[in-house]
């Protein structure tokens, strides 16, 4: 029964403060944020330096050294002269040593075995953080609600690339050509590219909670958003185009600007000798001709920039003073990417400007992704910080 008060009682005299409490959203399944925004931030340093590593391995023409797929055991290499006597031999009978390198000596099998080994190796090493730190997070139920399913398929991806590696070397021990296809070696730098990507984008979300994000996306610029996706797109092709260029070394055919050894269009664009006298197929030109594919891989990185500036001088408008910063980044590493683009060219590919153009591929990358997550997810500035 309740007690009678007096007429002139304070009411709230003797209630306890009330607390205030967290959001629903945050206080609930936010599992452990942070700690698996620094595992994934340690997976993508690996998936870039694996991405570099691979770049070089081509550019050393190193990529098939190795002539057979063991995932478990092949982590151990040579650790005698026996071991080594036996795997110079297994490289002895490949094409490529056969056709193109049938003067190359043991010591020189060492250092190009080296490289595919370490990039074998390190994929390992990933596969191995990502299978550590996953099932670590989930049996301590540390996963936020609705992140299991895309940390799981960051490691299935990576499976899958272990296995599209192999698809792509195989394709130079067949027999066929001394090279591996350079259409495999676009799915394969174009997978990793996929990954690198996933990667950032998890990164990018989990930095801010989740009630910041609910928030943020009311706020979405959904034309720039549209536009950073088409732009992400378009820089995608470009990177595929760019694999198809080093699959056949085409970067070195035509060391010239802003013309093609004199042509705007090379000759014989679209021949590609069958060996035997005759021309493949015409289909077979744009996969192989080292004239046409440096051709259309200009020409695209034409277009992607004239699109970039497009896509900056709407960012560049936007409301919020992040994001406006974000396409500036983007610009300025796209404008970057062009000269290396260039000087690639004038210097025959040279490896070390070759792989600072693809390491600047990687940046643009990431870049345009970032400015893509902060079209959707701005961040409020303040006018009286000058951060707006």
């Amino acid at each position: 029964m309740a007690t009678k008060r007096k007429l002139f009682e304070e009411v709230g005299a003797a209630q306890a403060p009330v607390v205030p409490q967290g959001g629903l959203i945050d206080g609930a399944g936010k599992g452990a944020r942070r700690g698996i925004r620094a595992w994934l931030v340690l997976i993508f340093l690996l998936v870039a330096s694996m991405i570099v590593v691979g770049g070089l391995t081509r550019l050393t023409d190193s990529g098939l050294s190795i002539t057979e797929w063991k995932p478990v055991t092949g982590a151990i290499p040579p650790l005698s002269d026996a071991d080594w006597a036996a795997e110079f031999a297994k490289y002895q009978a490949s094409p490529e040593f056969q056709l193109q390198n049938s003067a190359m000596t043991l010591e020189a099998f060492k250092s190009i075995f080296w490289w595919e080994w370490g990039h074998r190796q390190l994929g390992r090493v990933i596969g191995l953080v990502w299978a550590v730190g996953f099932f670590g997070f989930v049996l301590a139920r540390k996963v936020p609600v609705g992140w299991t399913g895309r940390l799981l398929g960051i490691g299935v991806l990576g499976g899958l690339q272990g296995a599209i590696g192999w698809w792509m070397v195989s394709s130079g021990l067949t027999g066929a050509m001394v090279d591996v296809a350079s259409y495999r070696l676009a799915t394969h730098l174009g997978l990793a590219f996929v990954i690198l990507g996933l990667i950032a984008a998890h990164v990018f979300l989990l930095g801010r909670s989740e009630t910041d994000l609910l928030v943020a996306r009311r706020g979405a610029e959904r034309k720039l958003v549209g536009l950073a996706t088409g732009l992400m797109h378009f820089a995608f092709l470009q990177i595929l185009l760019g694999a198809l260029v080093a699959g056949i070394d085409a970067g070195r055919a035509f060391p010239t600007w802003p013309l093609m050894n004199g042509q705007f269009f090379p000759a014989d664009a679209f021949y590609v000798a069958d060996g035997q006298g005759g021309a493949l197929p015409v289909w077979h030109a744009f996969f192989e001709n080292p004239g046409l594919v440096q051709f259309i891989h200009r020409m695209s990185g034409y277009l992607l920039f004239a699109f970039g500036v497009v896509v900056w001088l709407r960012g560049r408008k936007s409301a919020y003073q992040a994001t406006r910063g974000a396409f500036h980044a983007v610009m300025a590493m796209l404008l970057a990417q062009v000269a290396l683009g260039i000087f690639a060219v004038l210097t025959s590919a040279q490896a070390h400007v070759a792989i600072t153009h693809q390491i600047g591929a990687v940046f643009l990358w990431v870049l345009i992704i970032r400015a893509r997550h902060l079209s959707a997810y701005p961040v409020a500035g303040s006018i009286r910080e000058g951060t707006a």
